[in-house]
């Protein structure tokens, strides 16, 4: 495992000595929003704490007191990520949606929530190049996965039941469809914008292509005719 820069390191000094404890929950805050920021933009690797520190208007050593380290810091913004899209995945309620509406609801909600979010697809690609060295080690991120694969089943049987979806679907390769579809689009707009020639983040196309994932997501996953 990759060790911290030296620079990253904290250093005693007469302004630093003790940390001002005065709001811990906003300063953990305010550190961790500087900390998403800092990886979502240059990666693990290129990130620094002292940048990360300067972000959140702080110093290093209360970075160090709150998180512990960078890789610590890093895995904490991974959970955080992961987090607050399971969490608002609960809102949508899929388990009393109709079958039909539940998938849609659940397409449409992964996309718009990439497009906002794009922070997400950035560490998502820095821990993929990492080979998810740091979720690994996390003792979250299956758990707050668990509920997410058991409504998208529970909503899949219910429309195999009533003739609308396909019987044995899986609910992992349902959802691996969704992500993929918004994903991949997002991640590569910029080149593919060039390559194809057209504005892929134009507002027209992005709102095409919801469109468009609606519709494959749907049909992928309805009960051939007869």
């Amino acid at each position: 495992m990759q060790a911290d820069d030296p620079s990253d390191r904290p250093k005693d000094g007469p302004a630093e000595t003790r940390p001002a404890l005065r709001d811990p929950e906003r300063t953990s805050a305010a550190i961790l929003d500087a900390a998403t920021r800092e990886f979502a933009e240059k990666g693990f690797g290129g990130a620094r704490v002292d940048s990360i520190a300067a972000r959140a208007g702080t110093n290093k050593r209360m970075l160090y007191h709150y998180f512990g380290d960078k890789e610590a810091l890093y895995l904490v913004v991974l959970e955080e990520a992961y987090g607050r899209i399971r969490d608002a995945e609960m809102t949508l309620d899929l388990g009393r949606r109709d079958p039909e509406e539940g998938l849609r609801e659940l397409a449409l909600f992964t996309w718009r929530y990439f497009v906002a979010h794009p922070e997400l697809i950035s560490l998502l690609n820095t821990e993929n190049l990492l080979r998810a060295r740091f979720l690994k080690g996390s003792r979250r991120i299956r758990k707050m996965h668990a509920h997410l694969v058991d409504q998208l089943a529970s909503v899949l049987d219910r429309g195999a039941r009533s003739g609308v979806f396909a019987t044995g679907l899986d609910p992992l390769h349902v959802y691996l469809t969704i992500a993929s579809l918004a994903v991949f689009y997002l991640s590569n707009q910029y080149t593919l914008s060039v390559i194809f020639d057209r504005a892929l983040g134009e507002e027209a196309q992005l709102a095409a292509w919801e469109k468009h994932v609606v519709h494959v997501v749907l049909a992928s996953v309805r009960a051939a005719p007869g």
